[in-house]
């Protein structure tokens, strides 16, 4: 197994653990793309005694998939009433139940492989920035009915029992939500797949492709694997070797950092190790990490990534207007990542052509949506279920290249206008 390596000492997953492919593999699937949900199609296959290629161009988890915030917890990035308006309710409701079950997914690989280093953490509280609740009773009243899912309705006293800031007014308290070290998960994952048979290559990019035959051939710089199948798990890094792919996808930058160790200070001011984002479009979100020791704070999206100097000055500037009395608190590292955004704010899960399959677009929607994304992908090519259904109101649109990068970049400045409205 690689070893592991904590993003709370660094920012990036830079050691190669598995080898380059050279020469010529063959297998049964080929998954392009070492982030997690390529890595969970890849081992729902092994499991199925499947032989499976994993090319990455960079190392295992070295994108979003081991750079985000850690959070799991059921849901989407898209709001569920949109999704019900797109798909109808009970189309929505199928939808939910999979995020939930990705959750719970993540939970038991964590559990049944005894992952070194992941250190799941439980609870998860959603805060509102403004003075309204209604929303918030009936939404725990909808998931207690029709998911069995608990929430707990915070009032401001119960917040302020938590977290010393005048900030919030009410939330919503996640007990099934959990938070983990994203980075050691996905090298969990990369070891049981190299244990069951799978082959892991890294620093393999692909650079060629021929899709049209019945065994389909992935070319590398130095080497080649044909498959029946191939699965296109790529994110934000992607490149322009599937232009349909590349074309339907926006990448977003997101921005996070982590503290000196503190835990005095930090005790002062937050007084749970649940994670804590709060309602605003791209708000903040943070928890305690290392035992408590330290605070990792993300928030804010562009369309390009910033330098770490200029992450630290904007992210410093959300922590103080909640926790002014961190104000001593030291920054040691910060870090961007790009994440995968489609136009309607959804996975993008199917099939290309006979063979050709894709599980992309996963920015802002949490680990649960990797989870159950990789999966069904995995039942599709097992001819296991359709669950892939699910998904397919959600096609591959084209996302406006950099027309869509700049309506991105303005629509989230008019969300930020409007939250700055809400909150006054």
């Amino acid at each position: 197994m690689p070893p592991i390596d904590s993003f709370y000492t660094r920012t990036l997953a830079i050691e190669h653990a598995y080898p380059g492919l050279i020469g010529r593999e063959e297998g049964d699937c080929i998954i392009i793309g070492a982030g997690l949900a390529g890595l969970s199609g890849a081992l729902h296959l092994a499991r199925a005694g499947k032989r499976v290629i994993v090319l990455e161009s960079e190392s295992v988890g070295w994108g979003a998939s081991g750079r985000n915030g850690g959070f799991v917890s059921a849901g989407y990035a898209c709001d569920g009433a949109a999704i019900a308006r797109q798909v109808g309710t009970q189309a929505a409701q199928d939808l939910h139940h999979l995020s939930i079950e990705g959750a719970e997914m993540v939970r038991r690989e964590i559990a049944a492989l005894a992952m070194p280093g992941v250190d799941p953490v439980a609870g998860k509280l959603r805060l509102r920035r403004y003075d309204s609740a209604a929303d918030l009773h009936r939404e725990a009243e909808a998931m207690a009915r029709l998911y069995e899912y608990p929430l707990t309705y915070l009032d401001r006293a119960a917040i302020r029992a938590r977290l010393d800031t005048d900030r919030y007014h009410h939330g919503l308290l996640d007990h099934r939500a959990f938070h983990i070290h994203p980075l050691n998960y996905a090298r969990g994952l990369a070891a049981e797949i190299t244990r069951l048979g799978g082959r892991i290559y890294e620093a393999s990019a692909a650079t060629g492709h021929q899709l049209s035959d019945a065994t389909k051939t992935i070319t590398t710089a130095q080497g080649q694997a044909q498959a029946p199948h191939v699965i296109f798990a790529t994110g934000g890094y992607t490149g322009p070797l599937l232009g349909r792919l590349r074309r339907a996808m926006l990448p977003i930058a997101t921005y996070v950092m982590l503290s000196e160790e503190a835990p005095d200070l930090l005790a002062s001011a937050i007084r749970t190790d649940a994670a804590i984002s709060d309602n605003r479009r791209a708000g903040d979100y943070y928890r305690l990490v290392d035992g408590g020791r330290r605070l990792l704070w993300g928030g804010r999206i562009t369309t390009r990534a910033a330098q770490p100097q200029g992450i630290v000055r904007e992210l410093r500037h959300e922590m103080l207007t909640v926790y002014p009395q961190l104000a001593g608190l030291k920054t040691e590292l910060a870090w961007s990542g790009l994440m995968a955004y489609a136009r309607h704010l959804m996975p993008q899960i199917g099939a290309l052509s006979s063979g050709v399959w894709h599980a992309t677009a996963f920015g802002g929607h949490g680990l649960n949506t990797t989870a159950i994304g990789g999966r069904v992908v995995a039942e599709a090519v097992l001819g296991e279920t359709d669950r892939i259904r699910h998904f397919a109101p959600f096609r591959l649109v084209w996302a406006g290249g950099s027309v869509g990068l700049l309506a991105a970049q303005m629509t989230y400045w008019k969300l930020q206008a409007q939250d700055w409205w809400s909150e006054r």
